[in-house]
């Protein structure tokens, strides 16, 4: 039963991790990667569906990427979903190719993105702490209800704080690499 609840513990905590991958993913260092365009969803045929789904994205050079629909049609909408993104790029179309140019960060811009970056990572760390809480106030329960002795409970939570900080520890490095990567001319 221990085990069970700490590998739940462990999922959860892994889960956070990823989302903060996810969301760091969307923040912009000043280069062209497709994942950059992972959230943003078109309108195709009354139905939103994300953008990679309707268009070839690639890589042009290190600033730019480039958008090919596979219907004419869309390129209008593609070019308006990505205009309409929180993420300030203006897209400009010639024919079926939409590029994208990405305009260099200033430094006071890249200061405000590490501001962003280490707030997602800290909600991260409460999230993994609160997951912490949850597994061993799940332990206190079965202590209590007799379920398992003093020392597997505390044996338990010990092992759950080990987890805590090995997933704490693999946000901070998530986030050194994106400091570093926002930081980086």
């Amino acid at each position: 039963m221990i085990d069970e609840i700490l590998k739940d513990a462990q999922q959860r905590m892994q889960k956070s991790v990823d989302v903060l991958r996810n969301e760091l993913a969307k923040v912009r260092t000043g280069r062209a990667h497709p994942s950059i365009l992972d959230h943003i969803t078109v309108d195709y045929y009354g139905s939103e569906v994300p953008l990679n789904q309707v268009a070839n994205i690639t890589v042009e050079d290190s600033r730019t990427l480039s958008l090919t629909p596979w219907e004419k049609t869309m390129v209008v909408p593609v070019e308006k979903a990505i205009m309409n993104s929180d993420l300030g790029l203006n897209p400009a179309t010639a024919g079926m190719v939409i590029r994208i140019p990405m305009p260099p960060l200033t430094q006071e811009r890249r200061r405000d993105l590490v501001k962003v970056v280490k707030a997602e990572a800290e909600n991260s760390r409460v999230s993994i702490r609160n997951i912490r809480r949850d597994t061993i106030t799940q332990f206190k329960t079965m202590l209590k209800d007799k379920g398992i002795s003093e020392d597997e409970a505390h044996q338990a939570e010990d092992q759950a704080q080990k987890l805590t900080d090995r997933f704490v520890g693999e946000v901070d490095k998530v986030l050194a690499h994106k400091e570093k990567d926002l930081m980086a001319t």
